[in-house]
């Protein structure tokens, strides 16, 4: 007779929301022999990247024709290449489109429970010694369920979901006759064919809505307080910005300049491109300390004057807008705010939480340190220079092998000096700390995850071993398939995309056949230079004797 062995049940693990962030989720528990369990409030995935006619309540908001600022190489999952025919810059439907293979293919859907809200996410009495938490959640039907038992939560809930309406800075706004919206409610330029717009705050979106407004608008104004640095998405030889700028060795160089040399080089290329005090864009802030405004038609539309840059409003007096400059615009129809967001999770606990704005202080913005056992974790909040995706992606591998045991957090007390270390190192360009405190370096800030997941690239070792993956991982775009070379997650693929992912970036472009210009032999070039140098001789020969005997 043999013993009976007790099975050991998987961990169960709570994923909240079913985006970007909640997908690769599942999938990192999954590979870590983890039970996902995903709430998603909505009655499909893709989360920001869905989009609706209407807003709805605490939920992500984007407009029809939004397009990503980072390409399809650099953002994509790092076992998962989009496919080759999609363009390097994809919309929202083609991005949902992405997600739904994702899915499909690690077979996903499964897992999640749609039309399901959470509520409340509690630790249970015993939570010191077992870590484990319980969920309150709500269905379409209002019927409230607990459910007893997790062993881990992975909150992926987004923070696009509260829009800031600072309507008080802006005396006598309650003048104004015209409609008021937040770039949350905005979805397309119809509702202001003719009219007169003024759009304020020039981030991401506010460039994107201002350009598309300004060809259905009589005229369109876009206000800031401090400027921006703005730049395509394009760059030398019509390739895809990102793969261009974000490479180990380019960010090695920029560490070993001086940062205010640095900043002297990168402004004046910009410039080069488009004199920004000459368009009104001029930022007070060097380039290096805030985030670069990616738009591909925001000089265009300027140049064309059917868009105009105005410095922050002053005051409204029924339908005429005041500058700080002095300048008014009169007979304004409409204003649309792009004031950016604020977060909250209404669910978790209000210990998690420190000072009156809800800040969450988080060791590599994932773990709240205040906990006894990590296994709570929240991906996705941060902001950074980069594509945001494959980021939270190295999240959620850390964070479920954190749940799992297979990796320790240092002492709470050491991730507390971690935190206030980030914190102080963004506060001269970003003075409140909530928002210095979601600031990462792209490349920086995904090693330092890949490195605790045992994953981060080692370059001297790949150029000694395989040279031509070494030299494309250095000195090439740092996309994501370098971290699935090694170590936890290796995928098979990850060589291979690597070598091939310009060929997909030339594929979608390939729409029209062009001859390949005939190639000239050896033979040929030696015939041109001895058909030269016989031209060259004769000229000597006729011009020599001339300069001989100019005398």
């Amino acid at each position: 007779m043999f013993p009976v062995q007790t099975p050991i049940m998987a961990k169960r693990v709570a994923v909240i929301g079913a985006g970007s962030s909640g997908l690769t989720s599942i999938k990192c528990c999954l590979d870590e022999r983890l039970e996902p369990v995903c709430f998603e409030s909505s009655d499909d995935i893709g989360g920001l990247w869905k989009f609706k006619e209407q807003p709805e309540a605490d939920r992500c908001s984007i407009y029809r024709s939004v397009i990503v600022n980072t390409s399809k190489e650099m953002m994509c999952y790092s076992d998962f290449p989009m496919p080759d025919h999609f363009p390097n810059y994809v919309n929202n439907s083609t991005l949902l489109q992405y997600f739904r293979l994702y899915a499909g293919h690690f077979n996903l859907l499964k897992h999640i429970h749609f039309q399901t809200t959470v509520r409340s996410v509690r630790q249970r009495p015993d939570f010191s010694n077992s870590g484990q938490w319980e969920v309150v959640t709500v269905d379409r039907d209002g019927r409230e369920e607990t459910h007893d038992l997790f062993d881990g939560v992975l909150v992926c809930a987004g923070h696009y979901t509260q829009p800031i309406k600072p309507l008080s800075d802006f005396p006598g706004i309650d003048t104004f006759p015209g409609t008021i919206i937040h770039s949350w409610e905005y979805k397309d330029s119809d509702p202001y064919l003719g009219k007169r717009v003024v759009v304020i705050g020039i981030g991401n979106s506010g460039g994107d809505i201002a350009v598309e407004l300004s060809r259905a608008c009589e005229k369109t104004f876009l206000s800031t307080r401090k400027g921006a640095w703005v730049i395509g998405r394009v760059v030398d030889r019509g390739l895809p910005l990102d793969m261009m700028m974000m490479t180990r060795a380019r960010d090695l160089f920029y560490w070993l300049l001086p940062r205010a040399l640095l900043n002297l080089i990168l402004e004046r290329i910009l410039n080069q491109r488009y004199d920004h005090k000459l368009y009104g864009l001029q930022p007070v802030h060097r380039i290096l300390d805030q985030h670069i405004v990616i738009n591909d038609d925001l000089p265009g539309r300027i140049l064309l004057g059917d868009l105009a840059m105005k410095s922050n409003v002053q005051k409204f007096q029924g339908s005429t807008v005041f500058f700080d400059d002095g300048t008014v615009e009169e007979k304004i129809d409409a204003v649309i705010l792009c004031t950016g967001y604020d977060y909250k999770f209404p669910f978790l606990p209000t210990s998690l939480s420190s000072g009156s704005d809800g800040d969450l202080k988080l060791y590599r913005r994932i773990f709240p340190p205040s906990l006894e056992r990590p296994t709570l974790a929240i991906l996705g909040l941060f902001q950074n220079n980069g594509p945001i995706m494959p980021a939270v992606e190295l999240q959620a591998r850390w964070a479920s092998r954190v749940i799992a045991g297979l990796n320790h957090l240092p002492p709470a007390e050491k991730m507390v000096k971690s935190i206030e270390k980030d914190v102080q190192a963004n506060l001269k360009s970003y003075p409140s700390p909530k928002l210095a405190a979601l600031q990462v370096d792209h490349i920086p800030y995904i090693d330092s995850i890949a490195k605790e997941v045992g994953v981060r690239p080692n370059i001297a070792w790949l150029l000694l071993k395989d040279p031509a993956v070494g030299l494309r991982v250095f000195f090439g775009p740092c996309s994501p398939y370098q971290f699935r070379l090694n170590g936890p997650g290796h995928w098979s693929g990850a060589r291979q995309a690597i070598l091939t992912q310009w060929d997909r970036v030339a594929k979608p472009m390939k729409t029209r056949s062009i001859p390949e210009p005939s190639s000239f032999g050896l033979i040929s070039w030696l015939g041109l230079s001895g058909g030269a140098a016989l031209i060259f001789a004769l000229l000597a020969m006729q011009f020599i004797p001339l300069f001989l005997n100019s005398d």
